[in-house]
C-alpha cells in the first residue's frame, strides 16, 4: 500500500516535533515537510506534493482558515485536515464549510492521529458532529441564513462594510442589508452587541483575546 505523504503546519516548533513523532509511529504515513507559518504552505505544497496537509487553525499572520481557502483553490486534490486546541462549534463548522476533510482536536490521543489522517484520505473522516449540531441549532434558533451567518463571522475579523464586502466578493450595499437583518434577528443594535451574542451562543468562534 502506498504511504500517505503528509505536510504538517503549526507555528509552535514543539508541537511540530510532537506531531512528527506521533505520525512516525504509523508505517503508512511519511511526513514530507513542515512549516511554521501559513505564508509558507502553498510553496511547500508545490515542492513536496503531499496527499494531506495537517494544518493548525490559529497562527499569526496568515491563519489556518485562510490557508485552507487558498489550498482548496490552488490544490483541490490535496486533502486538508484541520488541527486545533479550540473546539468552538462555529470554528469546526467554518473549517468544514471551507473544504476541510476533517477537524481533529489537539487533545486527541497521539496514537490515534495517524488513523485520523488516514481516514481523512479514505473518506471515513472525523467530524465532531456534536459540536456542529450545537452550532447549527444555535443558528437555526436565531433564524439566520447561511449568508447572514457568514457576514456575522466576518465581523470578528474587523474592518468596514466595504472591506467585509471585498472579502466575501459582495456589494457593500448587500453587506449593509444583511447586517440590518442580523441585528434585527438577534435583537441588537451594534456590532459589539452582535458579536457578543454570537460568541456567547456559539455562532462565531470566540477569539483568544476576546473579553466579555
Amino acid at each position: 500500500m502506498r504511504r500517505i505523504k503528509v505536510l504538517i503546519v503549526d507555528d509552535h516548533r514543539l508541537m511540530l516535533a510532537a506531531i512528527r513523532e506521533s505520525l512516525s509511529q504509523d508505517e503508512r504515513i511519511d511526513v514530507v515537510g513542515e512549516a511554521t507559518a501559513g505564508e509558507k504552505v502553498l510553496s511547500l505544497v508545490g515542492q513536496t506534493a503531499p496527499d494531506v496537509v495537517l494544518l493548525d487553525v490559529r497562527m499569526p499572520g496568515m491563519d489556518g482558515l485562510t490557508v485552507l481557502e487558498r489550498l482548496r483553490a490552488e490544490y483541490p486534490s490535496v486533502t486538508v485536515v484541520m488541527l486545533s486546541g479550540i473546539d468552538e462549534p462555529a470554528l469546526v463548522r467554518g473549517a468544514l464549510e471551507r473544504g476541510a476533510a476533517s477537524f481533529v482536536l489537539k487533545h486527541v490521543e497521539p496514537r490515534d492521529l495517524g488513523s485520523a489522517v488516514r481516514q481523512s484520505v479514505t473518506g471515513s473522516i472525523f467530524r465532531p458532529l456534536d459540536l456542529i449540531d450545537a452550532s447549527q441549532a444555535a443558528s437555526d434558533d436565531a433564524g439566520l441564513t447561511k449568508r447572514e451567518l457568514s457576514i456575522l463571522a466576518e465581523l470578528s475579523e474587523g474592518g468596514s462594510n466595504r472591506q467585509i464586502a471585498q472579502r466575501l466578493f459582495l456589494a457593500e450595499q448587500t453587506v449593509k442589508f444583511h447586517l440590518t437583518n442580523v441585528y434585527r434577528k438577534l435583537g441588537v443594535s451594534t456590532r459589539t452587541e452582535a458579536l457578543r451574542y454570537a460568541y456567547d451562543n456559539g455562532l462565531v468562534e470566540r477569539p483568544l483575546s476576546y473579553v466579555a
